[in-house]
């Protein structure tokens, strides 16, 4: 029976919806380090772990502008819940890269979750019939909820350079360290995984620069218009739509405590008559009307690139982090206004700023959004020098 597709607005109606059940657990999902079962089982409800996943087995094949507005949806709710829903998205995209008979593997499982890093903190060896990963990798997002786990590592053939592979491996096969103990995105349980002599079979391993450069070994998926662009700025426009959303979430609860707060100490009744006030909230909406519109423009260029089936030129390929960039930058800059704003008593753990605040200063930190890094590679390529790296 052929998948029933909603529409983008049904999609996102329905992400919207969740953000009752997703601020309900949002102080849970702190103060545990994961998130909880509920919302799982919500986003799972929602559609939201199909939206990468092939028609074929059942997914929705969804666009990148669509991610970007359920992103924002999820993350107006609850930033760590955004942030693994979009997690899972990269790498299902990536295994949609892989041989048809490992996808059939992968996705035989309803709603299939995977999680993954980009990071090569592994060693491979290669053996008869695959290869055995020694290594640890860090920042696993949603590790505790997803079903595999795509890994990177180092493989050091007899002959010629080391050079990285990507990997697709069940959770089963792994050692799961409970080591998330931080001060920002702490529900979204990012621990570290542990490989000690794991043989992964070879129809399991992709070369890396393969996957970044947009190749795919997916005989079915090859002429699928959404998994033919370079892995880099899929990633980014797969991840922008969570800050934007963490930044209408700080105006949400902004704005729910003003009309009962005074400004101690002054003659204003209510914070609402404070010109202050007025600058505040001004500045931050349009800092977030600003970040909205570098995450379409970056999901758009996305879409229509994937659309057109056109090669992409390096400048667009940097262009996209840029927009990550900013994005990040300009919503970190709205919620520390409205932190800022929100007086001392914002600093209790049962106020949802704190929270918010914290976790995006920990999205600040990432290194693959960070403002100053995406900025300077974008810059480097509009001056005419090569990238350096291979993020890109």
């Amino acid at each position: 029976m052929a998948t029933t597709i909603p529409s983008r607005e049904d999609i996102v109606r329905k992400a919207t919806e969740l953000t009752p059940l997703l601020r309900k657990h949002a102080s849970w999902a702190e103060e545990n380090r994961r998130l909880h079962d509920e919302s799982i089982e919500a986003l799972a409800d929602a559609g939201v772990f199909r939206l990468r996943r092939p028609k074929h087995f059942g997914g929705y094949e969804a666009d990148t502008r669509t991610l970007a507005e359920v992103g924002a949806a999820l993350g107006q709710g609850c930033g760590s819940t955004s942030w693994v829903a979009s997690v899972y998205w990269i790498p299902t995209w990536m295994a949609c890269q892989f041989p048809d008979e490992v996808q059939a593997e992968v996705f035989a499982t309803p709603d299939t979750r995977i999680c993954g890093t980009l990071s090569p903190s592994a060693m491979a060896t290669p053996v008869d019939g695959g290869i055995v990963v020694n290594g640890r990798w860090g920042f696993i997002s949603g590790a505790h909820h997803a079903d595999w786990q795509e890994v990177i590592s180092i493989l050091v053939p007899p002959d010629g350079e080391p050079y990285p592979v990507m990997a697709l491996v069940p959770m089963s096969d792994l050692l799961i360290v409970d080591d998330w103990d931080t001060s920002g995105l702490r529900g979204t349980g990012s621990v570290s995984t542990v490989a000690k002599d794991l043989f992964i079979p070879q129809e399991r391993v992709l070369p890396l620069p393969v996957v970044l450069g947009g190749q795919t070994a997916s005989k079915r998926n090859a002429n699928t218009p959404i998994y033919r662009a370079p892995l880099l700025p899929v990633a980014a426009a797969s991840s922008v739509g969570t800050i934007v959303g963490m930044a209408k979430g700080a105006m949400d609860a902004f704005l729910k405590r003003l009309p009962d707060r005074k400004i101690t100490y002054t003659d204003y009744g209510s914070q609402r008559e404070a010109p202050i006030t007025h600058f505040q909230v001004a500045e931050a909406t349009l800092k977030t009307d600003e970040a909205e519109f570098h995450a379409t423009r970056l999901a758009t260029l996305v879409d229509a690139k994937c659309e057109e089936g056109t090669e992409w030129k390096l400048a667009e390929r940097a262009r996209t982090r840029a927009d990550l960039g900013v994005v990040v930058r300009l919503a970190k800059e709205a919620i520390d206004l409205l932190a800022t704003g929100s007086g001392g008593s914002s600093i209790y753990s049962g106020i949802p700023m704190q929270r918010i605040n914290r976790d995006i200063q920990a999205v600040h930190q990432h290194a693959l959004m960070h403002p100053n890094t995406n900025l300077e590679l974008y810059g480097r390529v509009l001056c005419g020098l090569e990238p350096n790296t291979l993020y890109i």
